[in-house]
Formats: structure tokens, sequence, C-alpha cells
């Protein structure tokens, strides 16, 4: 189905409402009117994508109903497919709506267009500002890829198991005293990258994969102690 395929049942689909329907008004694809309300503006393409999604907020300056339409069946819209929910998040977020058209012609009306109005999530924003707060220095370039990333979490861990590795066998409340890490009974506890071995109550060693990633971690061991110099008070 060509991308002036859709027009037909989508013109139909409008019509059906009681709108007037015409196509190739100025820029728009297809406007539609109806009595005294805001035009609908269509703009069609084969597949979803961002060519389709800039050229509907080109429109938002023409009316407030602006649709997006375009084909689903096998081998059309992959990214619809994967990213649903995503791809209605961003229409919702840009004020657009969203009319879908089966291969045998069956107009689907997805989303309608409305002013977006989002609600903030107090606690995401607060893990935000905590994770910025506690993480040592800025060890992460933006925009990387990376799936192991030195978070402020991983920071302490790292100190944690740098402790045990010097010293061997350690109490919690020694690990704790000697990294400042509040947090260390839990880290030692929860043993989330499988780097400590519990020898016994509130004592513990490292793991060989513990021992093994500190290796890895070595430049990071480095900054956190660069760090942890440059933020010491001066005394005086």
């Amino acid at each position: 189905m060509a991308e002036v395929e859709l027009y037909g049942p989508i013109k139909r689909f409008l019509e059906a409402q009681g709108y007037s329907v015409k196509g190739e008004i100025g820029q728009c694809d297809i406007v539609a009117v109806r009595g005294d309300e805001d035009p609908v503006v269509v703009e069609l393409k084969e597949r979803l994508n961002l060519s389709l999604i800039l050229q509907a907020v080109d429109r938002l300056t023409l009316s407030q109903a602006v649709y997006i339409a375009f084909r689903i069946g096998k081998g059309q819209s992959a990214a619809w497919r994967s990213r649903r929910k995503q791809v209605m998040s961003l229409l919702r977020r840009l004020g657009l709506g969203l009319l879908t058209v089966s291969p045998e012609g069956n107009v689907t009306p997805v989303l309608d267009p409305s002013p977006y109005r989002p609600r903030s999530n107090a606690q995401r924003r607060e893990r935000l500002l905590k994770e910025f707060a506690e993480r040592v220095g800025d060890p992460e370039v933006g925009g990387s890829t990376s799936r192991q990333r030195l978070t402020a979490y991983r920071q302490d861990a790292i100190r944690c198991a740098r402790e045990i590795d010097k010293a061997g066998v350690l109490k919690v409340s020694v690990i704790r005293d000697r990294t400042g890490v509040p947090r260390a009974g839990a880290i030692l506890r929860d043993n989330h990258y499988g780097w400590f071995e519990r020898v016994k109550t509130g004592h513990y060693n490292l793991s060989p994969k513990g021992r093994q990633d500190l290796v890895r971690w070595s430049e990071a061991l480095k900054n956190l102690a660069a760090e942890s110099k440059s933020e010491a008070p001066i005394l005086i």
C-alpha cells in the first residue's frame, strides 16, 4: 500500500463522522472540516518515521487536531511494533493523534490529540539527585553505551572490596568505618556483583570474581583515591 493509497480509507473514515475531506491543501496531506471546529490535519506515510512526526509537528501551527497515519501489518512499521509504548508517549507529549491503516484498508483511531500535561515523578527525581550527589567525580562520559556504569553504588562496593583485598577477612563494622560507606552492610549482604563471600556472621572476604573485577576497576580505584584526597579538609 503506497502512501497515496492511505488517502481513500482515511477520507471515508472521516466522512463517516461528518467531515468534509480534501487532499493536498497547502502542505497538508489531508484536511477535514466539520462546522466551526478546528480543522483536522492528517499527515500520511507508508511507514512510521521521523519525517512523518516532524511534518505533523509543523502542522500544529495550523490546527490543534493533527494526526499522523501510517500502514500497519507484516513487513511494515517495525518501529511501531517494537516501540509502541515509547511512540505513544512521544505523540502524547507532542499533542499529536494517530490513525493506523490495515492492509485491508481498515482505519483505527489509536490516539486523539490533546494537550500534554506531564505528571512529575518525585521518587524518580529524588533517585536522580541522590545518584548525582553520591557519585564521586564524573567517571562516565555522557552518551556512552556501557552496561556496567560506575554508579555511586558500584563506587561504594569498590571501596568495600578494596579494604577486604588489603586486609583479608573483615568485620562489617570495620569495613564501614574504614571506607566511610554507611550502606556497607547492605552491599556485602546483597552482593549484587558476586564480589563478596560471608565467612561467618558479619565477616566477609573477597570472592575470586571480586579479586578479578578489582583489577578491571583499577582505574576507578585510583580516581576514587584521588577524589578522596582532593575533597579532604585542609587543617590549619
